[in-house]
């Protein structure tokens, strides 16, 4: 961290496949960019040459204060306070299309701050586009209901909009989780500070110029640049927020909880960690079932919450598929973010890659075979290769804990209550994946494991409209789908005696 008085609030950025644009660097607040109340900034790192990129300002907590006065004032006094539900909609969907228009840029800006594959990255901008549409067309459907109890009263409910929203997202999909988090929120009609993961800043404050762009009265959305100890904090604690919403890790969201109850009461969701089981029958076809593995574990370099990394195989096919996995695996495409032919980009940060490396040895250590990597990849950047352990037992900590990188662990399985009871040994419930040519199979799996969402015959097949969250230390509510809008509105009963 140092002064932020030779950071400006804007600047001309040159991505390394040629991208130009004006890059907002300033904390965006009641519809401005600003300078930080106490004037200080932090840098930026490229993940893929572990160089400094540039330096955004930094939000402490009395920038919090500011943002959240201007929230208030906007969901209390302002045009949003009074704006229709259709009106909403309408301003969603225009941020779609600004997104839309956006996209090689919005994308460019994630492979650069994030280090992801550009092909990835413009799936996650996608994503984003439909996310926004989907809330957009939910502004004005958002009803409660007349509830018939005698003819001596009349009684309604209203689902009547939170107000102000505190929202705090993670790195490994920077605007695919500010999309997810604004788009139910300003449908509902809350108006929300969000602080954006203090590794990969620079996508949301582009995505804050847009929302200006698109008209959005001033207030309604903030969007902070801050570290989770002094902005996040200031958040999850705030006695004028009365929601958060948090995706991150496990140990973090105890903590927002925490803040949240000895607070004000503050609603909570939470997306946190997974630890999911990816299970392949002998009926399987194999080809494609290795194809999905491998995607369901290297996609987004392994730092996905929902992440394939206990592979179950059946034993009969396990010799077949290791084989095959491996072979998979080494083809993946590792390196420069910005080849369209890169798979596997570079892990977020320094600290990320030695905490992956340092559960790689740890594997080693416990003695868990590595089939294939287990290594850095090139000289330069953040780059893993493509781990697979094998020779694991259940209680190896490989087994249990996240590693959130590019490594997994492939076991045996006997049967399906084998491989029920070894896909549930975990504390984690987000997702999980089977395998089979058998309708009867897949469904009596999905329907005794454990876990928020479970794939069948595919991974990581992630849709706006199906709701999205964990079981277990995996969560709290739901992301997207229509399930999100009840974590951004209350019920109001009114009963009217007419007698």
């Amino acid at each position: 961290m140092s002064a932020s008085a030779s950071v400006p609030l804007s600047q001309k950025f040159k991505l390394p496949n040629g991208v130009e644009y004006e890059q907002p660097l300033g904390l965006f607040i009641n519809g401005e960019f600003v300078t930080g109340k106490e004037g200080k900034a932090f840098e930026v790192i490229n993940p893929s040459t572990g160089k400094v990129a540039g330096m955004v300002h930094e939000a402490t907590a009395a920038d919090v204060d500011i943002a959240v006065d201007a929230a208030e004032t906007a969901f209390y006094d302002g045009p949003w306070s009074k704006m229709s539900s259709a009106d909403r909609g309408h301003l969603l969907l225009k941020l779609a299309d600004l997104f839309e228009e956006n996209l090689t840029i919005l994308a460019s800006i994630e492979a650069f701050d994030n280090g992801k594959a550009i092909q990835l990255a413009k799936g996650d901008i996608g994503a984003c586009i439909g996310c926004l549409r989907y809330y957009g067309g939910w502004a004005d459907k958002i009803h409660g209901k007349v509830i018939e109890t005698s003819p001596e009263s009349f009684n309604y409910t209203k689902q009547e909009p939170i107000g102000v929203c505190g929202q705090i997202i993670p790195w490994n999909f920077p605007l695919l989780m500010w999309a997810w988090k604004i788009g139910p929120a300003i449908a509902c009609g809350n108006t929300v500070v969000l602080k954006t993961a203090e590794q990969t800043p620079l996508g949301g404050l582009y995505a804050a110029k847009l929302c200006k762009e698109a008209g959005f009265p001033p207030g309604v959305i903030n969007i902070l640049s801050g570290f989770g100890r002094t902005a996040g904090a200031a958040i999850a604690s705030h006695m004028k927020i009365h929601k958060v919403a948090f995706t991150g890790s496990t140990l973090v969201g105890r903590q927002i909880m925490k803040a949240a109850a000895e607070s004000n009461l503050k609603k909570v969701t939470l997306e946190l960690g997974g630890k999911s089981p990816n299970i392949v029958f002998e009926d399987a076809d194999i080809d494609r079932a290795v194809e999905w593995i491998n995607f369901g574990i290297y996609y987004n370099a392994g730092q996905c919450c929902c992440a394939g990394s206990r592979i179950y195989v059946q034993e009969t096919i396990y010799d077949k598929v290791i084989e095959a996995f491996k072979r998979r695996a080494q083809a993946n495409v590792v390196g420069n973010p910005f080849d369209e032919a890169t798979f596997q980009g570079a892990q977020v940060s320094e600290a990320q890659y030695n905490r992956i490396m340092s559960y790689v040895e740890l594997g080693k250590k416990e003695g868990a075979k590595v089939e294939v990597g287990g290594e850095r990849h090139g000289s330069e950047g953040y780059f893993i290769k493509p781990t697979v352990f094998s020779n694991v037992t259940e209680d190896m900590r490989i087994m249990q804990e996240e590693i959130f990188g590019p490594v997994c662990a492939i076991a045996k399985f006997k049967d399906l209550e084998d491989v029920i009871q070894k896909g549930n040994s975990t504390a984690y419930g987000l997702a999980s994946a089977v395998h089979t040519r058998s309708l009867n199979t897949a469904m009596e799996v999905a329907n005794r494991l454990r876990a928020g969402t479970v794939w069948v015959n595919c991974y990581n097949s992630l849709h706006w409209a199906l709701p999205f969250g964990g079981y277990g230390e995996s969560g709290i509510g739901r992301e997207l789908g229509k399930e999100a809008l009840r974590n951004y509105t209350q019920v109001k009963t009114v009963n009217i005696n007419l007698s």
